[in-house]
């Protein structure tokens, strides 16, 4: 009996009417759509059409200087998740929320109000914010530390799943005749005393129906890789090559193995922007219209914020200037060491380098067939640099309708890809068994 292939897992990255920046002056799309409810409710209808695992939204706390060309994300994205919950009835959630600038018993109630309301489908990507004006909406002078910031991101979610363990699986009783709402026994104080917090608990909502959230995190600095294997269950990661993947890939999983942790409890998605056309000269004449809608105003500054340095006056045809170490960046350093390889590359313009990440921010760009698409992603699966991918659509909703109506018929039949789901909730989805309730695991109950 020949033995089935090993599947991956698809998630769905979606930001307005696309990833590329210059998606929305595109006619592929309505730019209006960043503005509406329904846009995203269908997209996460084609999403599940698809059978993917989840569809995810990033989130930033400040509007930032490029608002002139930059379409900005009109919602907060767990409330966003909510209205899609509705719409759909098995594809994942998840919303990016920062452990900067929030707390973790409200981070924790509003994940868990999502994964009550969607029947166990929520997922949090856990980010540290790295910008300078979202720390000067909350009162500071500058970011705070890189090393600070993951410190307080590692107390952070050891506090929010304590809160969500706080409730037992079978601590709701509803009994009616009795009148007993819960089991007092099986709720239970956290009594976290840490640097940064201090949290009585319980929460106030009953465990969710997959446990806890699924962790999500995006992160590849050293700090960030360290956070991943001690916490996430998924990682978003952008990588270029697919020596890049599997070097990553290699590292991540040795290091969750070094905590303790199977290396299947955390699955590696890389990033794809994927144009895709009947063919290849037609994928690339696509993808050419979307750079040729490029703002270099925009563009410069975005790149200015990346690498710390003001290009807003410099030469479009020209290199980048030298940049500092990464040693001397606060921001985000795994997306800062990537820029900097590639402007350091021979010949590299600034205008080059703007096109470059005008699709995805650094994230690999591919355009081609269906076939040619579904080629790329078996090779990095079969060749060790990834679990699944992170598709992110240049456009939508056509983008994504592409993807799932072309390429996802193609990984099904080659048996890398779900045909239906099997589970219900989103850890289901991915693999992932539900976790127990730390408290119910520390409790002897048999000796009282």
């Amino acid at each position: 009996m020949s033995q089935q292939p090993k599947q991956f897992h698809l998630n769905a990255f979606l930001m307005g009417v696309g990833h590329h920046e210059a998606a929305w002056r595109h006619p592929r799309t309505n730019a209006d759509d960043v503005r509406s409810v329904e846009h995203f409710a269908e997209l996460g209808r084609i999403a599940e059409r698809g059978k993917l695992d989840s569809v995810f939204f990033a989130d930033g706390l400040a509007v930032g200087p490029r608002v002139k060309h930059n379409v900005l994300a009109t919602f907060e994205p767990v409330t966003l998740l909510t209205a899609i919950a509705g719409a759909t009835d098995h594809i994942g959630l998840i919303a990016t929320s920062s452990t900067t600038y929030s707390d973790p018993f409200t981070t924790a109630r509003k994940f868990a109000s999502l994964d009550h309301i969607s029947g166990g489908r929520a997922g949090w990507n856990i980010v540290t914010s790295a910008g300078e004006d979202e720390a000067a909406n909350f009162g500071l002078d500058g970011i705070p530390d890189h090393l600070g910031r993951y410190q307080r991101a590692d107390e952070f979610v050891e506090a929010a799943v304590a809160l969500w363990d706080s409730w037992e699986d079978d601590a709701v009783v509803l009994d009616q005749d009795t009148g007993v709402f819960a089991d007092p026994d099986k709720v239970h104080e956290i009594d976290h005393d840490g640097e940064h917090f201090r949290i009585r608990g319980p929460l106030n909502s009953p465990r969710s129906p997959q446990g806890r959230p699924l962790l999500v995190q995006a992160g590849s600095s050293e700090s960030g890789k360290e956070f991943a294997a001690r916490y996430a269950e998924a990682v978003f990661t952008a990588q270029r090559t697919l020596a890049q993947a599997q070097e990553f890939y290699r590292d991540l999983k040795a290091r969750v193995t070094a905590h303790g942790r199977h290396p299947d409890e955390l699955k590696v998605l890389p990033g794809i922007v994927p144009f895709i056309a009947s063919t290849e000269a037609e994928a690339r004449a696509l993808e050419r219209e979307f750079t040729d809608l490029i703002s270099p105003d925009y563009a410069l500054r975005q790149l200015s914020a990346i690498v710390g340095v003001d290009l807003t006056e410099y030469s479009l045809d020209s290199p980048l200037p030298p940049l500092p170490s990464v040693h001397e960046i606060q921001g985000n350093k795994s997306r800062y060491e990537l820029v900097k390889e590639l402007a350091e590359a021979d010949g590299t313009t600034v205008r080059e380098l703007i096109g470059l990440l005008g699709g995805g921010r650094g994230h690999r760009t591919f355009a081609g067939t269906p076939e040619q698409v579904a080629d790329e992603l078996q090779l990095w699966f079969e060749q060790g640099a990834a679990d699944g991918f992170n598709i992110m659509p240049p456009f939508l909703p056509g983008g994504l309708t592409d993807f799932v109506d072309q390429v996802v018929p193609i990984l099904q039949r080659r048996g890398l890809f779900r045909t239906d789901y099997t589970a219900s909730t989103l850890r289901g989805h991915y693999g992932l068994a539900h976790p127990a309730s730390q408290f119910a695991a520390s409790l002897d109950r048999t000796s009282a």
